[in-house]
């Protein structure tokens, strides 16, 4: 009698109208035990291996060991995906189901008022459900001395009439209308006095940031901080063992055997000005190396500014210029047939390439002006501002924004006085710790509302690529690294090379 394993194997193939005999069930059941796949996500792995089977040319409904064989073995291309930010689907967070709910409708570049809301809401509600979940927030039903130690978060409405009393709050920092920095919640705001805080926790707090504030609720309608911190940090893990059902991405859940699959492959990453005279040298430079050392990268992103101002501020000479150094770029990479056949080119805009769109998310570089590119590389890709690469179960976010110096700008509350290596560390964690790209107001940074959720870090992505013109670093936080290449001009021709199979970036 057949195993329960077996059972399954043999229940999903017959729903494609295929037969197993004992040597494709053999090789199933010990796909399923190479990979580890829990009894209860083996359905789940099974059912993409059918479906690999099914796009084979000759597959038979009697399944062949060679052809099944074959599907295993899959091609990695046809599970690469580059995913604009106005591909991805709007999913809400939902109260009452405690859960997301994708949104109806379609969604518009314009917005509206509702859902300027709705997208604060979010980031909010995205973040609480988090931290309600962390073990210092949330209460075990069992009786223990740590129970004592519990932190019980409280709403603004329950400050009303209890002075003298001390209080963890979570919500926004931003000022109110009298220019005073206040602590906004879903269901009101409080005046924050800092005068008390020595020093708040790691990480960079400005306005527009979800913060955890303890402090002493005064007759003064204050709350009088002592302690400040960004919210804990939850792992991709943790949120994908609870919503791994859920395609936040648009291309499909992933299953348990994709993540298990590592293959060798290189994503290059680097920072141009097509304007510097020695960019292109530089770039040719990179591919001889490529070449000499018989190692193609599947894929390469190259982040802008591509123009030195934005094209509605350049004059009609710049405009030329702009649109022949695209083009000297396309002949360029066409002169290697090896890498051009072999490697997807990525092409994501700065923040002075397109001048008509300065609200986040950013639209691809204007196709006007990408036509010989198109011509001449048949895998290129030009990609929004974020845009995504998913790669089997890798998530990997690429974002071209100054974004060190833009947080540093608008930091509130008590300002950190830390080194460069530490100020690296704190844009890390504050970017991670908020699940979102710019934790800033929109009256700071302008973000398509319909579109905010295209900015959001949750669940924790692979990796992060903060591509910026600060210096360059690299780094891992709560298992997701995170990098900057650094600007590829006046740093000696150098970019990172992220190898997926190892989690891990390295300088070129």
């Amino acid at each position: 009698m057949a195993d329960p394993r077996q059972r399954v194997i043999i229940k999903v193939f017959r729903k494609y109208s295929h037969s197993l005999g004992p040597e494709s069930l053999e090789f199933l059941e010990e796909i399923l035990e190479r990979h580890e796949i829990p009894d209860e996500d083996a359905e789940f792995s099974i059912e993409w291996i059918a479906k690999e089977y099914n796009k084979q040319d000759d597959a038979q409904m009697k399944v062949s060991l060679d052809v099944l064989q074959r599907a295993e073995a899959v091609d990695p291309d046809s599970h690469l995906h580059f995913i604009d930010a106005f591909d991805m689907p709007l999913w809400h967070w939902s109260h009452e189901r405690s859960t997301f709910e994708r949104a109806g409708g379609p969604l518009t570049i314009s917005g509206s008022a509702d859902s300027q809301i709705m997208a604060m809401r979010n980031r909010l509600n995205v973040i609480r459900q988090t931290v309600l979940r962390n073990d210092h927030f949330s209460p075990s039903t069992l009786p223990s001395r740590d129970r004592e130690r519990l932190l019980t978060l409280r709403s603004t409405k329950q400050l009303l009439g209890r002075s003298k009393e001390r209080f963890l709050l979570f919500g926004m920092l931003s000022h109110n209308k009298e220019g005073k920095l206040c602590l906004e919640d879903q269901d009101g705001s409080v005046e924050l006095d800092f005068s008390l805080l020595d020093q708040p926790s790691e990480g960079l707090f400005t306005e527009g940031c979800f913060a955890l504030v303890e402090g002493d609720y005064t007759e003064d309608a204050t709350l009088s901080v002592i302690a400040v911190g960004h919210p804990p940090c939850e792992s991709r893990e943790s949120a994908r063992s609870i919503y791994g059902h859920i395609d936040f991405l648009g291309k499909g859940a992933t299953t348990l055997l994709e993540e298990s699959t590592q293959l060798a492959a290189r994503v290059r990453l680097d920072i141009p000005d097509l304007h510097h005279p020695d960019t292109l040298r530089g770039l040719r430079k990179m591919f001889d190396h490529c070449m000499e050392n018989s190692f193609i990268p599947r894929v390469m992103v190259l982040c802008g500014n591509f123009s030195r101002r934005g094209l509605l501020q350049a004059d009609s000479r710049e405009a030329r210029q702009f649109q022949d150094h695209l083009d000297s770029l396309a002949d360029l990479i066409a002169a290697y047939p090896l890498i051009t056949r072999t490697t997807h080119f990525v092409f994501v805009p700065g923040p002075l390439d397109i001048a008509v769109n300065s609200a986040l998310p950013r639209w691809p570089l204007m196709s006007s002006f990408v036509a010989r590119l198109k011509s001449r590389i048949p895998k290129v890709h030009f990609g929004t501002n974020p845009c995504r690469i998913k790669f089997f179960e890798q998530e990997i976010v690429i974002f071209r924004e100054n974004l060190m110096a833009r947080m540093l700008r608008n930091l509130v509350g008590v300002k950190p006085n830390v080194h460069t290596d530490d100020l690296k560390r704190y844009l890390v964690q504050s970017v991670l710790d908020q699940s979102h790209l710019v934790p800033l107001t929109t009256s700071i940074q302008p973000i398509l509302s319909d579109f905010d959720h295209a900015l959001r870090l949750y669940p924790l992505p692979t990796a992060v690529v903060l591509a910026d013109k600060y210096d360059r670093y690299q780094m891992t936080y709560e298992g997701c690294h995170v990098f900057n290449p650094g600007s590829f001009v006046g740093n000696s021709f150098t970019f990172s090379a992220y190898t997926p199979s190892r989690r891990e970036s390295e300088e070129w």
